[in-house]
Formats: structure tokens, C-alpha cells, sequence
């Protein structure tokens, strides 16, 4: 049943709408209309590529998915023998009640793996060896087929972690049938994951696949925000199964061939992954992870698949007291990962990767610029021309956005509270924002709830390294606004 609340939202958005329209004079843009050219044109490549990625989610949801999906569990039915689940999960500076939970869930899904399952929890503090073994030694389900083995490591981070368990799963020498599942410490996997990811890597071509993903957060405008980015994520991700290849394999919980994630160049590429930056020198990766593993795959050629109808639980917490401060400082950590791989990934060309996953890379960077483009474009033509193109463009935003939520709430099939629009506008010229600041300063990292830990250059150094990343992000932002004033014919 649909909240009056919710309705009353939407109507009030509405009628702003409506009442910011209604108070533009009619003609009253005419002579800026060749100023807004960059507005249009920009609208029209984003919402164009939008639409084609929402077409191809809903082919892939309702017709490509299922086709795969069935001959998948077919080939899996003939196979006589069932391959073992290896779950390897990593926890730091977890509260101990989601740790509870993640556990539960987690041995519960391994009780009923078909061909039995080992689970290899990394752990650093002792307080959660002990809390582990206990949830392990009260669970109401038989225990039998699983074995458990607690590694407890030095705090030295997440890429050590995986790395010392890998090697571990890999002494046990896993078979071209088993799984390996990567879950991290505050996502809850679903019971059946073995039994419904498991058959899919019947195909050989298949090296790893990640799922839907649900979110529980206390309800703000924070948890109003999580949820869209994973209805948003809800489409791409479809949209990118449909060629075989996801963009990332999810952290909080992806599925691999586990023959393929314990060879001893993918943990090597987890552990001491790095680029070699022009300006910025090697750059050593901390964050990213997932990241680095999508890369390992992509670069041998396997697919990646997506599956839409198994959901993970990631339960999150705010890291910051503000909204804006929180969403930025996990921004700056996803969009660190993205640009730090993307650029070796479109080295490797659209043969070797296919060309709509090679182009859907290039749009990553390409969207910074697009999306940065019309806002400028509008903050100029009411500098110099004409100061209503502000609540006009204020209106199309309003207009344009409560459509596409329309648009991605059809791929979760129900309705949207009314911060949606708001949120997908923030998400998208903040984001942009954002991105623009990272790509100049890939070498700055942090974790969560860890930090990047000290640098190898002297203070000095990381000052100057400081000062040519603000010149050069300057000299772009410089560059496109006056790009944006050429073609607006402002110049």
C-alpha cells in the first residue's frame, strides 16, 4: 500500500515544478537559447546512453537472463559430482552485533553447500576469534560438512589479509568444479549462493560473477541515498551482463572459479597491485581490491556475469556525521579504485574486451567532463546573459530527473520516495566533481576504517606532488570552461 506521505511528496515536487515554469515569462530565453546548446547537446548524449542502458537491462532481465540461467543449471544437473564452496571472509573494526549476523548467515550458507564447504574467516583482533567460535558452536543447523579455520594476521591490511588466505585455500588444491566466495565482514551472503551460483561456472568461459544487493541502514537521507545507487547499480549491472562482462566484481561479496583465485599471479596482482603514473610515479594500491581481481580476469579474457535475482545484505553505516561529508568521503575511495584501473583497462583494447564493455570504461572518464559541462554552461549564460536561466534550468533538472527515477524504479518494479531526484542530481555533478579530483590524485587512498598509512616521500615532496595535482585540475577545469564559452558562443 502506498503512504499518503508519499504522495503528498510527490505532488509537492510537482507543483514546484509546475510554479517554477509558470513564473518564466513566455520568450523570456529566446536570446540565450544558442547559449544553452551545450545543455541540450550534453542532456541529450547522457539521457541517450542512459536509455540505451536501461533497454539492454530489461532485455537482459526478462529474456537473456533466464535463457542463461536455465541452460546453466542443466549443464549442472548432468555433472556427477558436486564441487566444494570455499568462503574466504575478512573482518576489521566490526561491531560484534553485525559480525553476529554475518556469521550466521554465512555458516548457514555453507551447511547446505551441496558438495560441503570450508570457510577461512582472516581476522586481526582476538576479541572476534573467540566471538566467531561461538557463533560457530551455538548455530542450530548441522555443521558436519563445514570446516572452519580462523587465520588471525597482523592489522597490515585488506590486500595482505586475502593474499595470506588465499595461498591458504590454495594449499588445499581446489578442482575446475569449485567455488570461491570473497565476502566482506558486513555483508550478509544468502542461503542458497552456493546452489544458485554455483552453476553457472559450468561454462569454462566463466571466471567470476557478483549479485544484486540489498542495503540495511537506518532510514535518513544517507540510507535514501544507498538505496538509489543500488537500484541504479541494479541497471548497469544488468545492462553489462548482457555482454558477459560486469565493470566490477563487487567487494562486499562476488563468486570465482576457485582454481582460477588461487593462482599464484591473481593473489600476487591482490596483494602488490600498482600503476605507473606519468606524474605521480608507482602507485601502489591499498583500497581496491575488487578492482584488482576484475582486472587479473579481464585481462585473460573470461566473463564476468551478473546475477539479478540473488541478493546480497550490506549493512551500512554512516562514516560521517553529515550526509554530504559521508557520501563524498566514499566517493573518493569508489571513484580512486574505478580511475586507477579503468585507464589499463581500455589499454586493452574493444577486441580483447568486446566494445560495449571498452566503450562503457571510456564513458566512465568521458561522463566527468560531459556531466561537469552543462552546469557550467548554465552558471555562464546567467553571468553574462540572461540570470533566469537559472530557475529554468532548475526546472528541467527537476523535470529530467523525476522521469529517469520513474525510469529506474521500473527495474526494481515499485515506486520512489520523493529525495530521489534530489539525490540522483547530487550523485551525478558531485560525483562528477569528485571524480575530476581524484583523477588528478590517484595516489591518495583510504579505507573506511583504515588509513593509507605513511608515505615514502618526504614532506616536502608530497607537498610539491600536492601543488602540480591543484595546477594540473585547475588547468582542465580552466580548459573546459572555456570550451564550454566557445561552443556557447560566449567567446
Amino acid at each position: 500500500m502506498i503512504r499518503p506521505s508519499l504522495i503528498l511528496g510527490h505532488l509537492l515536487y510537482l507543483a514546484v515544478l509546475a510554479l517554477l515554469v509558470l513564473a518564466i515569462p513566455p520568450g523570456a530565453l529566446g536570446h540565450v537559447s544558442d547559449g544553452l546548446i551545450v545543455v541540450g547537446v550534453v542532456g541529450a548524449w547522457r539521457y541517450g546512453w542512459a536509455l540505451v542502458n536501461y533497454l539492454r537491462a530489461v532485455l537482459y532481465l526478462r529474456v537473456a537472463y533466464p535463457r542463461l540461467k536455465a541452460r546453466a543449471f542443466a549443464a549442472h544437473a548432468a555433472l556427477p559430482v558436486q564441487g566444494h564452496a570455499y568462503f574466504l571472509i575478512t573482518s576489521y573494526k566490526i561491531d560484534s552485533d553485525t559480525t553476529r549476523r554475518v556469521y550466521q548467515a554465512l555458516f548457514r550458507a555453507a551447511a547446505v553447500a551441496p558438495g560441503g564447504a570450508t570457510i577461512v574467516a582472516s581476522v586481526v583482533d582476538t576479541s572476534d576469534l573467540r566471538l566467531i567460535r561461538r557463533i560457530h558452536a551455538l548455530m542450530d543447523v548441522p555443521m558436519d560438512g563445514v570446516n572452519l579455520v580462523i587465520d588471525q594476521i597482523p592489522g597490515t591490511g585488506k590486500r595482505d589479509a586475502l593474499a595470506r588466505s588465499l595461498r591458504l585455500i590454495g594449499r588445499q588444491a581446489p578442482s575446475r568444479r569449485d567455488i570461491l566466495l570473497l565476502v566482506d565482514g558486513d555483508s550478509c551472503v544468502p542461503e542458497d549462493i552456493v546452489a544458485a551460483s554455483a552453476p553457472f561456472f559450468t561454462d569454462p568461459e566463466v571466471g567470476a560473477l557478483t549479485t544484486d544487493e540489498a542495503v540495511e541502514i537506518k532510514p535518513s537521507l544517507f540510507g535514501d541515498w544507498f538505496a538509489l545507487r543500488f537500484t541504479q547499480r541494479q541497471m548497469m549491472m544488468s545492462s553489462m551482463g548482457l555482454s558477459g562482462r560486469v565493470l566490477t566484481l563487487t567487494g562486499r561479496m562476488s563468486v570465482f572459479r576457485a582454481d582460477l583465485a588461487t593462482q599464484p599471479e591473481f593473489i600476487r596482482l591482490v596483494q602488490h597491485d600498482h600503476i605507473d603514473h606519468w606524474r605521480l610515479g608507482r602507485v601502489d594500491f591499498l583500497t581496491g581490491d575488487d578492482k584488482s581481481t576484475w582486472f587479473w580476469l579481464l585481462q585473460r579474457g573470461y566473463k564476468m556475469l551478473y546475477l539479478p535475482d540473488v541478493t546480497s545484505l550490506s549493512m551500512e553505516t554512516q562514516p560521517k556525521p553529515g550526509f554530504a561529508d559521508s557520501a563524498v568521503t566514499l566517493m573518493i575511495r569508489w571513484f580512486g579504485n574505478m580511475l586507477r584501473t579503468n585507464g589499463r583497462a581500455l589499454a586493452l583494447g574493444p577486441r580483447q574486451i568486446g566494445l560495449f564493455t571498452w566503450w562503457s570504461i571510456l564513458d566512465q572518464k568521458v561522463g566527468i567532463w560531459t556531466t561537469l559541462a552543462g552546469p557550467i554552461s548554465v552558471l555562464l549564460a546567467a553571468i553574462f546573459v540572461e540570470p533566469l536561466v537559472i530557475p529554468a534550468y532548475i526546472a528541467w533538472v527537476m523535470a529530467t530527473r523525476y522521469v529517469f527515477c520513474w525510469v529506474l524504479a521500473s527495474v526494481r518494479g515499485r515506486g520512489f520516495p520523493i529525495t530521489y531526484p534530489v539525490l540522483l542530481y547530487f550523485g551525478q555533478i558531485v560525483g562528477a566533481a569528485v571524480k575530476s579530483y581524484v583523477l588528478f590524485r590517484l595516489d591518495r587512498q583510504r579505507w573506511t576504517r583504515q588509513s593509507a598509512g605513511p608515505s615514502a616521500l618526504p614532506a616536502l615532496g608530497l607537498r610539491l606532488r600536492g601543488l602540480g595535482s591543484t595546477y594540473v585540475h585547475a588547468l582542465a577545469l580552466g580548459w573546459l570552461t572555456f570550451g564550454v564559452m566557445l561552443l556557447s558562443g560566449l567567446v
